[in-house]
């Protein structure tokens, strides 16, 4: 009898041993995920995106267009945590009241999105490029994927109609981060000026963007994937003040009204082309939709710039006048 008593409890400190070891191992993996995905820094998996300017380049006249215009600073403080964020604004050419906002991507800053400024500005717009949270000149700790950013690009909106006037149109635009940053704050109540949207190889939320590079990046089979990424969801409610799972361009979609340009290349398999036809049937407002033939992720406007500049501007034409 107290032989197998005895065997009963080596079984139930076995497995409680087993049970320990894998919850070190659940947290462990949830803060090397963090530490990846949520901490700036130097990051593999990221092109480099060098500033060098070179004439075959086929934004070679926009990139150097920006890098020789005088920019206006501009700083303001994060609607939470109260870091100092900073902007670069350029004027159009003669007084307008159109503005848009431009929305980098992950480990980018407001310096890669020159090609883009250039774009806008000979469109007539004013131009506003912030550097998000934990990027370029402004501060933070971790990285929000468009999520607290969504209140900070509301308050960059207020700023620009402060500048220009009540009579404001504003067009809100970003690629890959910033185009979820942009879908994101589409959700949430916005200034009236606020006109448009134009969203280019954002995903569908934060969770899916993991799940598909847990398996594009690590080959990980769902079964280790999943409980993976539902620590690194708790490690970040806990460091950055949200579940992975909140931050969803779909969610934020289904509240917005507004008009909205998705735009996404046909060979992305960094944010997965079909994730486009998803935020696109999740708008409420007037929509429409553009894949980009050739075009690899966060490369449409240089794989196809006249077409790209023609479909931007055709667009809000509608919409900003």
């Amino acid at each position: 009898m107290r032989q197998g008593n005895s065997h009963r409890r080596n079984i139930w400190k076995w497995f409680a041993w087993i049970c320990a070891i894998l919850l070190i191992l659940w947290v462990a993996a949830g803060l090397y995920f963090f530490k990846v995905g949520m901490v700036p820094g130097h990051k593999s998996f990221i092109r480099s995106n060098t500033q060098t300017l070179k004439k075959s380049d086929p934004l070679y006249h926009q990139k150097k267009w920006f890098k020789n215009t005088p920019k206006q600073t501009w700083k303001i403080t994060s609607a939470s945590k109260n870091y100092r964020l900073v902007a670069d604004y350029i004027p159009a050419s003669h007084p307008s009241n159109k503005s848009v906002l431009i929305c980098h991507g992950f480990m980018n800053n407001k310096e890669t999105m020159g090609a883009y400024a250039g774009m806008f500005h000979q469109m007539g717009y004013n131009v506003l490029l912030p550097d998000a949270r934990a990027h370029g000149q402004s501060q933070g700790r971790y990285i929000g994927y468009g999520w607290p950013e969504r209140y900070d690009a509301r308050k960059w909106i207020e700023q620009l109609i402060k500048k220009n006037g009540q009579d404001s149109q504003i067009v809100m635009f970003g690629v890959s981060m910033g185009g979820a940053t942009t879908m994101m704050t589409s959700g949430i109540q916005l200034p009236h000026q606020v006109k448009a949207f134009v969203e280019d190889c954002g995903y569908t939320s934060l969770a899916d963007e993991l799940d598909h590079e847990a398996r594009y990046m690590y080959h990980m089979p769902p079964i280790i994937a999943k409980p993976a990424e539902a620590s690194l969801s708790i490690v970040n409610r806990i460091a950055n003040g949200f579940f992975t799972t909140q931050a969803s361009s779909v969610a934020s979609l289904h509240r917005n009204h507004r008009p909205m340009l998705f735009i996404h290349g046909a060979e992305d398999d960094f944010v997965p082309t079909q994730m486009v036809y998803t935020n696109y049937h999740a708008t409420r407002g007037p929509r429409q939709l553009w894949i980009v033939p050739k075009a690899a992720h966060a490369k449409s406007y240089q794989t196809s710039p006249r077409q790209y500049q023609r479909h931007v501007q055709k667009f809000l034409q509608k919409y900003v006048h």
